[in-house]
């Protein structure tokens, strides 16, 4: 036996005493029957990609992925049956998911891809666990741990990626791999700031050479991606990284991301956990009206999604106006009131001056909810008529209060009566 293969022997050991002591307990407990399943057909069903990395890591597994070598259906069904689990097939990928309380495990049968032209989806097919490694997009993902059948305990390593873990870089598998899938090149550079990894060389130069191929992505699945980047544990130093390989100008040329963003995204991480439409309004105040609405367009993005970057952008051409230093509070909430929360929220993070950060913080803490001692039946009983008089005098005790000009219920009922006096016109 040679040095290498016993050194292979001895990763595989000390992978699996890992996997058994690092899974989930409602995990390990679905992934038994399965395993148990393959012993008795005779099948090596194999822990495959990221799970291998993140196990020779010590990072979380929370999902499992397994491969075998033919049709995995009936795997699921026999594990599902035991644990009394929910099975969702996608038989065009040979995969099934199995979900049961607190576990889900992802199998699929080994395939091969092949891709039609730059940016398609992959046609598929049934392959042999070996070829399935070499369709992968990176080395550390090309990795297979079998943890059932006759090879149980051996540790495929086709391209290199354990020795590649060890020098922390991240090496697409083939010259051709960011133009046959340009979403690699967002996944290349997530994967390389999560693990502390960096580029290597060559394929950093090929990302450079291939990212115009972004271009044959479609939108949704470029959503797809951004918002995985954006769930990320650090996304502000990923979207740098982006932006230092031109990667977000070939997204859409309007988009940009600097020093100054990746603060707003830290501090706004210190606070609560990140939301996506923060993240995009963030980005949105870094746009016009009209770039934000291509961006929009480029992504995919949902409404919500849309209205977070657009009124990032929008509420950029209000910024002037709101720093006025004579400004009352009712004055600077009119023009706040029309714009979704978040995008208030990711100038509050990125306004040029403190003044104008308070103001902003201030609406959002105090002042849209400020409310009125009188309401419309009150008013009413003043001699208020429903309808647009009505909708005024609201308006205008709102402002009042918001501004300091009225303290109590007294003090509002005089400025009703004093807006009556005047024809029922605010003055």
């Amino acid at each position: 036996m040679t040095k290498a293969k016993d050194r292979g022997l001895t990763e595989a050991a000390e992978l699996l005493a890992k996997l058994q002591q690092t899974l989930p307990t409602e995990v390990a407990g679905a992934l038994t029957p399965v395993a148990r399943a393959a012993d008795a057909e005779g099948w090596t069903l194999y822990l495959v990609g990221g799970c291998v990395r993140d196990l020779a890591l010590g990072r979380d597994l929370l999902d499992v992925d397994l491969v075998a070598e033919g049709e995995v259906h009936s795997l699921a069904a026999a594990a599902a049956s035991a644990l009394g689990g929910r099975l969702i097939t996608h038989r065009e990928f040979g995969t099934v998911t199995l979900e049961v309380e607190g576990a889900r495990i992802d199998l699929a049968m080994a395939r091969a891809e092949s891709y039609a032209r730059p940016g398609a989806l992959p046609r598929v097919q049934p392959a042999s666990i070996g070829e399935d490694l070499a369709r992968r997009d990176f080395t550390v993902n090309a990795l297979a741990l079998a943890i059932s059948g006759p090879e149980r305990g051996i540790l495929l390593d086709p391209c290199k990626g354990w020795a590649d873990l060890r020098r922390g870089v991240v090496r697409v598998l083939h010259p051709r791999s960011f133009v046959d899938d340009a979403t690699r090149i967002l996944r290349a550079i997530r994967y390389a700031v999560r693990l502390g990894f960096r580029l290597e060389a060559e394929t950093r130069i090929l990302l450079q050479r291939d990212v115009s191929y972004l271009d044959t992505i479609s939108g949704a699945r470029v959503r797809q991606e951004l918002l995985r980047l954006l769930a990320e544990e650090r996304p502000e130093a990923v979207l740098l990284r982006c932006q230092q390989l031109g990667v977000l100008p070939a997204l859409h040329p309007a988009l940009t991301f600097d020093r100054e963003l990746a603060a707003a995204f830290r501090a706004a991480r210190r606070r609560a956990p990140l939301d996506p439409g923060l993240c995009l309004a963030l980005l949105g105040t870094r746009l016009s009206p009209q770039e934000a609405s291509a961006v929009a367009h480029r992504l995919a993005l949902t409404t919500r999604e849309r209205r977070a970057t657009e009124g990032g952008a929008a509420l950029g051409c209000e910024i002037a106006g709101l720093a006025q230093a004579r400004l009352r509070p009712s004055q600077a909430g009119a023009r706040l009131e029309p714009y979704p929360e978040v995008s208030l929220h990711g100038w509050a993070l990125v306004a040029p001056s403190p003044t104008l950060r308070r103001r902003l913080r201030r609406y959002l803490d105090y002042w849209r909810y400020v409310k009125t001692d009188l309401d419309g039946r009150a008013l009413e009983r003043l001699g208020v008529a429903r309808g647009p008089m009505m909708g005024e005098a609201l308006r205008m005790l709102r402002a009042a209060k918001l501004d300091g000009r009225v303290h109590n219920r007294n003090e509002e009922m005089a400025v009703v009566r004093s807006f009556l006096a005047g024809g029922g016109r605010s003055r």
